[in-house]
Parts: C-alpha cells; sequence; structure tokens
C-alpha cells in the first residue's frame, strides 16, 4: 500500500513528520494483520484458482492402471486417474448441465417410458462434463453404459471419477499412452457376462476395435451412431466393401450437428486453445487454414476477427467461396498429412502448429520424432520441436485436437450434439425390424428439428406456425419437416468475393472446363 499526505501550509516539516510516523507506522501494522487474515482463508483442494483443475494438479505419476480403487459401493470395475476427485466432478457436471436445459428435458420426458431398457451401450467419445451429462441422461432412460475417451488428452479426469462413483464403467484418464488408449477400449468391451448391442462413437476407433477383435459380437449390435467427419469415412468404407453387417447412423452430417459442433463451436474454442496454450497475439499474424468445411470456416471467421490475415487451402473448387485468399491446394480436415515434414521444415521459427481435426493424422508427426531434431515440452500440451539451425516450431497437442486438448467447447453446442446422439440411440434400438438395413443413415431431418425446437427456450425464442392455407401451399406438415432432404442451409458468414480472388477462382477453373465454357469465364473475369 502506497500512502501520500501531502502537510497543510500551516504546518511545519517537523511537526508534519512527527504526525506522519505513527500513521504510517500503524498503515504497516493493519497490513501485517490483513496478511495474516488472509492467511487463515481455507487452502485444501476444494477451492480452486479460476485457471486451475483438477486434471492438471495431480503429482502421482503412477498409471490408473497399476492402481486398485473403489467407488463408495465398493466396485471397481473402472479405471480412472482417482476415484477421490469424484465430488469435485460432480459440481462440474452439475455446471454443465445449467446450460444443457435441452437434453435435461429430454431426460424428463422420457425416463418414465425407458426407450433405452435393455439397451448396453459401449462409448467412445471425449469424456467431459457435458459428455457425463449425456451419459448419464442414457443411464436414466434405460441404459447400461460402459465408456473410454477418444482423445488421450481430452478427458477431465474429476469427471471420470464422478461417473465411476455413480457406477458408470469408465476406463479413461488425461494422458494415456497408445497402449493405454488400446487397452481403455478392449476393457470397456470385453466384460465377462456383459455384451453391447449399441455402439456411441467418436472417430471410428471403437468401432473398428470391435469389428476387428470381436466380430462375434458386432454382428449382434443393433446400431452405431458415430459423430466425427473420421469416423463417418470410416463407416462408409465398411460399407461400401460390403462388410457393414449392422446399421449405423451419420451423426456428424445432420444439420444441428454441422452448424453448431462444426461451425459455432470452432469459431469460439480455436481461440480459446490458442490463447491458453501460447498467449499469442493474433493481430496481424499470417494463418494458413487447411479446409474449409464447417470446420474452416469457423477457424477461419474467428482469426479473421481478431485481426489475423487468413490464408485457406482447399481441393474442392465450391468450397472457396468464403472471402478468404486461396493460397494452395492441400488436403482436408479428417486427412492425412496435410502436413507434411518439408512443409515443416520451411516454416519459419517460432511458427505455431495445430490440428482441429479428429485424429493425429493430418500432421505428420511422426517425422518429426528423428534424431536431428530436439523436443522440448515447455508447458502441458506444448512442445517446441527444434532444428539443428537452432528454429523452433511450436506443436499443440502432439499434433491431436487443439480445442478439447489444450481448453474447453461452449457447453451449449454439446448439449445439441448430445441430444442429438441420445435421439439416434433411442430411434436405432427402437426401430422395427426391416425400418433400416445394414448400411449408413442420415439422421431424419424431422429429428433434426426436434433437436432445434428443444434448444429455442434458451434463447426465449418462439417459432410462427403455417396456417393450414399455407402449409397446403407450400406442401409441408404444419409440424415438419419443414425442409427436404436436398435442402443446403446458407452459412451467414460467406460474403462476395473480391477482385483477386475472383480472378484466382477463375484462373482455376481455366484449368479444367471445356473450351466453350472458358470463353464464358474469361469474359467475368474480364468484367
Amino acid at each position: 500500500r502506497l500512502l501520500i499526505l501531502l502537510p497543510p501550509p500551516s504546518c511545519s516539516q517537523h511537526q508534519y513528520a512527527s504526525k506522519l510516523y505513527p500513521l504510517l507506522h500503524l498503515q504497516q501494522i493493519q497490513f501485517v494483520e490483513d496478511k495474516q487474515e488472509f492467511s487463515r482463508f481455507p487452502t485444501k483442494a476444494g477451492r480452486r484458482s479460476s485457471a486451475a483443475s483438477y486434471t492438471d494438479s495431480s503429482d502421482d505419476e503412477t498409471s490408473p492402471r497399476d492402481k486398485t480403487q473403489l467407488n463408495s459401493k465398493g466396485t471397481s470395475d473402472f479405471c480412472v486417474k482417482n476415484i477421490k476427485q469424484a465430488e469435485f466432478g460432480r459440481r462440474e457436471i452439475e455446471i454443465a448441465e445449467q446450460d444443457m436445459s435441452a437434453l435435461i428435458s429430454l431426460r424428463k420426458r422420457a425416463q418414465g417410458e425407458k426407450p433405452l431398457a435393455g439397451a448396453k451401450i459401449v462409448g467412445c467419445t471425449h469424456i467431459t462434463a457435458q459428455t457425463a451429462v449425456l451419459i448419464e441422461t442414457l443411464v436414466a432412460l434405460g441404459a447400461q453404459c460402459r465408456w473410454t475417451a477418444c482423445n488421450i488428452y481430452s478427458t477431465q479426469n474429476e469427471v471420470a471419477a464422478a461417473l465411476s462413483e455413480i457406477g458408470v464403467a469408465v476406463f479413461a484418464w488425461k494422458g494415456e499412452s497408445e497402449d493405454d488408449f488400446w487397452w481403455c477400449i478392449d476393457k470397456c468391451v470385453n466384460m465377462e457376462g456383459w455384451q453391447p448391442n449399441m455402439i456411441l462413437d467418436d472417430g471410428g476407433d471403437l468401432t473398428h476395435w470391435v469389428y476387428k477383435k470381436y466380430p462375434n459380437v458386432f454382428k449382434k449390435i443393433r446400431g452405431i451412431v458415430e459423430e466425427s467427419v473420421t469416423g463417418v469415412h470410416r463407416l462408409y468404407q465398411l460399407s461400401k466393401a460390403g462388410k457393414l453387417c449392422v446399421p449405423a447412423m451419420n451423426v456428424n452430417d445432420s444439420v444441428t450437428k454441422q452448424k453448431f459442433d462444426n461451425l459455432y463451436c470452432c469459431r469460439e474454442s480455436i481461440l480459446d486453445g490458442l490463447k491458453r496454450t501460447t498467449d499469442v497475439m493474433f493481430g496481424g499474424k499470417q494463418v494458413v487454414v487447411c479446409g474449409y468445411g464447417e470446420v474452416g470456416k469457423g477457424c477461419t471467421a474467428a482469426l479473421k476477427a481478431m485481426g489475423s490475415i487468413v490464408y485457406v487451402t482447399e481441393i474442392d473448387p465450391i468450397s472457396l467461396y468464403g472471402g478468404f485468399r486461396l493460397v494452395f491446394f492441400s488436403g482436408l480436415l479428417g486427412n492425412k498429412n496435410v502436413v507434411t515434414r518439408d512443409q515443416l521444415d520451411r516454416m519459419k521459427n517460432g511458427s505455431i502448429v495445430c490440428n482441429m481435426g479428429h485424429s493425429n493424422t493430418e500432421i505428420d508427426v511422426a517425422s518429426l520424432r528423428t534424431p536431428e531434431l530436439t523436443w522440448e515440452r515447455v508447458r502441458s500440451q506444448v512442445d517446441h520441436v527444434i532444428w539443428p539451425d537452432g528454429k523452433r516450431v511450436i506443436l499443440l497437442a502432439e499434433g491431436r485436437l487443439l480445442n478439447l486438448s489444450c481448453s474447453t467447447v461452449p457447453t451449449f453446442v454439446l448439449s445439441i450434439t448430445a441430444t442429438t446422439q441420445a435421439l439416434a440411440l433411442i430411434e436405432l434400438y427402437n426401430a422395427p425390424e426391416g425400418r433400416y438395413k445394414q448400411d449408413v443413415y442420415l439422421l431424419p431431418k424431422k429429428m433434426d428439428e426436434y433437436v432445434a425446437s428443444l434448444h429455442l427456450p434458451t434463447f426465449d425464442a418462439h417459432l410462427t406456425e403455417l396456417s393450414d392455407e399455407q402449409a397446403k401451399y407450400l406442401g409441408l406438415n404444419k409440424n415438419g419437416p419443414f425442409k427436404p432432404n436436398y435442402y443446403r442451409y446458407n452459412h451467414p458468414s460467406k460474403i462476395p468475393l473480391n477482385d483477386t480472388q475472383m480472378s484466382d477462382l477463375c484462373m482455376i477453373y481455366l484449368q479444367w472446363i471445356p473450351t466453350a465454357t472458358t470463353y464464358m469465364f474469361s469474359l467475368v473475369q474480364s468484367s
């Protein structure tokens, strides 16, 4: 504390000093007492700073596989970092529930009917507080659940403990090794006296494991729900090869998932992840975004809004209409070797490399694990890869999904995805025989609209209802669905191309299209 007192004109310096000293001494004594009072505040684990988390605060380096733990019910059918963190995880789940009102509403509406009674669901997703709300909803609807993580860095240890405490068999912890990852998946599937009949997957690893290791179990699965680009791609590959022997629901390409989880979620969470890990200033930075799907659109919009100079790489000419300059063609998110060793070698010192795709295949991280390069861990999930000449490239989360590995995502967004997943599971599990064949299906449009409608009260929004005459004129049911399956919802952030971008686009098409059409485009370019 700094106290400045000015002497009155009638007071001499000696008189002023004699009066000031006791006052300063008194202030000093009071400050000491304040410090003593401050030190009396509780410092137990229950109190945490705004930046702290149980997930990263544990000093116990013992692998959970080497520990025997029991929950309060005396069961040990789980493997988490520390079951004692369950109380803290429960508070995290309760906070998440506040912004997941639609999923809670679905739970209250359907728990009396138990539409998932008899369902044995094995899940492989990110294990966060929001996912826990989904898992507890499935249990409330009658399902038995066993769960593991789809990402070795995204698990919230305290949430995994809270789920294990209530009897959900969870096998996951933050910072798993590759061997741990597959061990956890196997422990979820391979349990004596318990066989799954439904799969909820994020990335396709669980589906792949059951298909390869337990083919007899796979044939008896009643339905698969997949929520990622990577996992859906793998399902379509199985279907094309005639090896998909169960119906699967492609949740990733549902309208609500695309708009909220892929677009809006990434628009907000990419900045959060980059700030937490690097403290970088975005203004004036040159950023290359590989892929301009819904995830790419969200990332570019956020980075541009922060003042970055954004470039986009794509393979799809239709995706170029986004107001960003094309620099070169490359693979899109969900692919492999999008960023290669040659490109990493040519990057500037201090370049930041991260991935917003599901897997760790987009960035060729394996090529960086060579003797001539030095890896230096500077923060949790932050590595400096050092070249022989001293150049450093900052690699985040070892090339894995940035937002859930290094930060968090908006709870409201995950409410929409989780509600979609729950409805897809209910639909597949209760569908009469013959409705779904051994193929991959999109979420019915009616179900998409229902998910969106459940979230309207959050915004105090109310839909306008068609009159009978209007519904007849449009050929629609007043209760929906309101759009045909081929309808493509326009993206609100698309802006017109400038002259340079239009010129680039025309030059690309000039290389592809026939001569007659080339003449037409030359007119467009000249005008």
